[in-house]
């Protein structure tokens, strides 16, 4: 069984060995830990972005990115606490809409799948998983998305989403979860 913790601490900061970013597929970053995650992890971001143009990355799947680590120059990290693998949830496909509620489960399930032999054979134990894109808080346009789109409310924080991440994430063996919120929302 994985435990999972809610904190309000920096996700950047973490020793997390696994770092699980939601992103959508169109390949805009708008969030500002995901744009300084752009920064600090390039290959990351350029494998992502290219299979966003491609078209390869579907709304509910996972895209896990093992980090090349730098080996000359200022871009070493001696502190040991930068992530060996990112993964990017893609749980909406544009960065104003909402999750759907199909699309998390599909994306919990994919991460799931490909963090097991993560776990068995390279000694995954650690993962920090960023909530703040999992929180919509663009309340413009709620009534037209609801009317054009079935099922198209947002999630709601603390019926909708924690319990998925619970149900879905819990029964990964030995691991323990931090999920990063936002100070907005409460413990």
């Amino acid at each position: 069984m994985a435990i999972l913790q809610l904190t309000h601490a920096s996700i950047l900061n973490s020793n997390a060995q696994l770092l699980v970013l939601p992103v959508n597929n169109a390949g805009v970053v708008l969030d500002p830990v995901l744009t300084r995650a752009k920064t600090l992890f390039p290959d990351n971001y350029s494998r992502y972005h290219r299979a966003c143009r491609d078209g390869s990355l579907n709304v509910g799947s996972c895209l896990i990115n093992k980090r090349t680590r730098e080996q000359v120059g200022l871009g070493i990290s001696s502190n040991g606490n930068q992530p060996n693998y990112i993964a990017n949830l893609v749980i909406s496909n544009h960065p104003y809409h909402p999750t759907r509620t199909r699309w998390l489960t599909a994306a919990l399930i994919d991460l799931q799948q490909q963090i097991m032999p993560l776990i068995r054979y390279q000694g995954i134990r650690r993962v920090a998983l960023l909530a703040r894109p999992l929180i919509f808080d663009n309340p413009h346009n709620t009534a037209a998305h609801q009317s054009t789109e079935a099922n198209s409310l947002p999630l709601d924080w603390q019926t909708d989403t924690l319990p998925l991440l619970t149900t879905y994430l819990q029964d990964l063996p030995k691991l323990r979860i931090d999920i990063h919120l936002p100070k907005s929302i409460e413990l």
